[in-house]
């Protein structure tokens, strides 16, 4: 059945583009939201319902949360109506746009950034980081595909670990989701390579794709 998936994910997006030439809506218990065209509608593709389950059993309140690469909005507003101070950032201004206006519908206050991985986002520790990657290797052309595609030669990845040390505390929290069907070796390759260790947490199949959700920490020693 993997298999089967994969050869379909092309697909698969492209179906997600048609499906998305108008706003859809989505639900995820008492959050609703609205995805416009051009921003990554998580109806169809399960690793957000499933990132989505794992945050509504954390507990939340007070805490300072990141939602990095946040689409729709609807990790963050979930984070922000448990009671968390939520910065939620992409480098899409469709999808800054389109969290803005999720969060007036949600009546949630949350700071939201426009911003290429932590480029544009204030140094500051965070108590947790919720990463949902683009994770197929082909280069995007534009923004819409950036939900998709991490670069020909994982360009995201290569990026975004060095980075992740300006924003973290000893106590930090990360947690990061990705599919079977991506190259899982690469990207822990790539961790390591900048002194991270990736832990899976919690493994989930659904239509016979495995999705897991990682722990991200620092080895001992590096800095």
């Amino acid at each position: 059945m993997h298999r089967i998936l994969k050869k379909a994910g092309p697909l698969l997006r492209l179906l997600h583009t048609q499906y998305l030439k108008k706003p859809r809506p989505y639900r995820y218990g008492g959050i609703r939201v609205v995805v416009n065209p051009g921003v990554f509608f998580p109806r169809f593709i399960f690793s957000t319902r499933i990132m989505l389950d794992y945050l509504n059993g954390l507990e939340l309140s007070g805490k300072n949360v990141l939602d990095l690469g946040a689409g729709c909005g609807i990790l963050g507003l979930l984070a922000a109506s448990k009671g968390a101070r939520v910065v939620a950032t992409d480098i899409s201004p469709l999808a800054t746009e389109n969290i803005r206006q999720n969060a007036a519908r949600n009546h949630l206050t949350l700071d939201i950034i426009r911003s290429d991985l932590f480029e544009s986002i204030p140094r500051q520790p965070f108590d947790w980081i919720l990463v949902t990657p683009p994770y197929y290797p082909k280069d995007p052309v534009d923004f819409p595909e950036m939900a998709w595609y991490c670069g020909k030669e994982f360009g995201y990845f290569v990026r975004l670990f060095p980075q992740l040390k300006e924003f973290i505390s000893p106590g930090t929290e990360i947690r990061m989701i990705l599919s079977e069907d991506c190259n899982f070796g690469r990207i822990r390759d790539i961790a390591a390579g900048s002194g991270w260790e990736m832990t899976p947490v919690l493994e989930k199949k659904s239509w016979g794709e495995k999705n897991f959700i990682y722990r991200i920490t620092l080895r001992s020693g590096s800095s």
